[in-house]
């Protein structure tokens, strides 16, 4: 059963959203509020599965409602106006809605985060071959044989992977080394992560890996060296 809290701003939103809510058997809706700061209060004090969040909003608007959060929740961002999707993708968001939303759009968003939570509970079964990473509205299945480096970028990673298009997600380094096998990944560089058996040649403090010239930083040299054989 996933528990989901609804903050909209006008009263007959959060209406729609716990009548569809009642529709579906997975979905508890715990609390409504059409006050973003009471609801940002209450989400801190009692993390929730899933976020049903209005945009536009007197005050603080949702997205940055949703990077004040202090816990990982999943979120389904509700607007008026279709632009505002791209700002969804950046935070990595399950899905959004744009008002007016019919209950068949609403089901499908929410078959989105349950797909994902049960995602997350084979990830943590994984065959350590494949795992799982949200993206583009979307879950993604990668192939850890795949990747062939990983880059930092700021608050997202692009996983650069073998004859196929790179993924873009917002995830951290360190949660994704928690899902790489530690003996065939080594961090080089706080922005850097390589495949050790796809790395070409080491020279003057440099890894040549896919075309590619990535630094090694100094903090992450011997562990790196040692990995690697040098």
């Amino acid at each position: 059963m996933i528990k989901a809290v609804a903050i909209d701003d006008e009263a007959i939103a959060t209406k729609v959203i716990e009548n569809f809510c009642k529709e579906i058997d997975f979905v508890q809706l715990e609390k409504t509020f059409n006050d973003a700061k009471e609801g940002l209060k209450h989400l801190n004090k009692f993390p929730t599965d899933l976020l049903f969040l209005d945009i536009d909003m007197p005050g603080i608007n949702g997205v940055d409602l949703y990077r004040q959060l202090k816990q990982d929740t999943m979120v389904i961002f509700i607007t008026s106006r279709v632009d505002y999707a791209v700002e969804g993708f950046n935070l990595n968001a399950v899905d959004y809605l744009v008002k007016p939303f019919t209950f068949e759009r609403f089901q499908q968003a929410v078959k989105k985060a349950n797909d994902y939570l049960n995602f997350q509970t084979q990830n943590n079964s994984t065959d350590g071959k494949h795992f799982f990473i949200r993206a583009d509205f979307s879950l993604i299945k990668v192939l850890i044989q795949d990747i062939v480096y990983v880059e930092g970028l700021d608050d997202y990673l692009k996983i650069h992977l073998q004859n196929q298009k790179p993924i873009v997600a917002r995830m951290t380094m360190k949660n994704l080394l928690e899902k790489l096998p530690a003996r065939d990944f080594v961090r080089i560089h706080r922005s850097f992560i390589v495949a050790i058996n796809k790395v070409e040649r080491i020279k003057n403090k440099f890894i040549h890996i896919a075309g590619k010239e990535l630094p090694i930083g100094s903090s992450y040299e011997q562990e790196a060296m040692v990995k690697l054989g040098q």
